[in-house]
Order: C-alpha cells, then structure tokens, then sequence
C-alpha cells in the first residue's frame, strides 16, 4: 500500500484527488496539508510514501517545500509529485531541480493520477521522459559540471537509456543484460552523480550537458 500526502490551497482539489487516490486499491490519502508551509510537520507527522504537491501556493510554493522537505529526510525522503496547470513552466523544472521525482497536470484523467503516483512510488522508470526533455530544452542551462565524467561507458549508455524513459526491464532488454545487472548500474550511476532517482540523475545530465535535451 502507498500512502500519499496531498498538498494544494484549493480545498475542491484537495477532496477530488483525495476520491481519486482513495478508490484506488493500493493507494491510500494519509492527509492533507493547504499550504507548503505546512508539508513539513505533515510529513514527519504521517510518513508518506508520495507527496502530491501543488506548484503555486500562496504563503510556500512547491519549490520550496520541496526543498524544505528533501533537507529534513536525509535518510528515505517520501518522493515528490509536483502537481500544476501548465507543462512547459518553468516553475516545474525548478521543482524538478529542487528533488521532485516527477509532474503531473491538474487535468489529468483519474487513471493518470493513479498511474502517475505508481510510476513515482516504485521509482523505476521516469514519468513523462518526453515532456521532461520539453522542459530541460526550455530551461535548462548547461554548466558542463561532471556529470559522465565518472561513469563507466555502460554506465553512461544506462543513463542514456533512462532519459529516453526506458524502465530497467527495458533497458535489460535493449542491452541484453539481466535485470538486475541494471539494476546495479542504475545504483552506480546515482550514486555518481550523488541523486536520490533517476529524474534527478536524468536533470544532472541534461544540466552538464551530457545529454543534449
């Protein structure tokens, strides 16, 4: 069962996601916060596994929340779901920056939502590869850090392979290696590039520049 902590200022999204989350069979609402200035003590308070989090809110935005949240739980942070109305923001590449795992819209189809949630929980593939590719396009600003110049080329081709949105299941697949071989040269490679998930090793590159969005 995964348990998601929903955070949004509008009460009547607060209750449509809590319906939506709440008929799902492996999903549970552990509760609810109206500000980002409130996700904090919520989290510790209730442990989720996935925070739903609004984007824009009136007193803390989701950037900062995100950021507040991922510096308190050094240790198994929950993973952040940033919620918005428009894809190409940039307020959502900085929440991506800032350690949000993934994004999904306001109009988002019930299936979705739960999908979305899923993806994210289990952490083994990236949530809209495309649109997050759209979005490095749009902001990003590459500073040449490091980001390959540790890995091994294998470990280079997985990260590759992980931007273009490929699970471990497919990328064992394309490379013809077991699956959990993958699975070690996922780990190696966040461990590397010192990330949490793959959105956030799949940010460091496009950021270094060592994946051309």
């Amino acid at each position: 069962m995964t348990s998601v902590l929903i955070v949004d200022d509008d009460l009547l999204v607060r209750t449509g996601l809590r319906a939506i989350l709440g008929a799902a069979p492996d999903l549970t609402v552990a509760g609810e916060a109206a500000d980002g200035s409130e996700v904090v003590e919520a989290a510790v308070r209730l442990r989720p596994d996935v925070v739903l989090m609004d984007v824009r809110m009136p007193r803390l935005d989701g950037i900062q929340a995100t950021r507040l949240l991922l510096a308190r739980f050094t240790a198994d942070p929950p993973r952040v779901l940033v919620v918005t109305t428009f894809a190409n923001d940039e307020y959502v590449y900085e929440a991506l920056q800032a350690g949000a795992s993934g994004f999904l819209l306001k109009r988002a189809r019930p299936e979705q939502i739960v999908e979305a949630v899923r993806v994210v929980a289990r952490g083994d593939s990236l949530l809209f590869p495309a649109a997050i590719k759209k979005l490095a396009a749009a902001y990003a600003r590459p500073d040449g850090g490091p980001a390959g110049a540790g890995l091994t080329a294998r470990e280079a081709e997985v990260l590759t392979l992980m931007a273009d949105g490929l699970s471990n299941v497919e990328i064992a697949g394309r490379l013809v290696l077991g699956v959990e071989t993958i699975k070690t040269h996922v780990r190696n490679v966040l461990a590397k590039l010192g990330v949490r998930d793959r959105t956030q090793a799949v940010v460091v590159a496009y950021k270094s520049g060592f994946i051309s969005p």
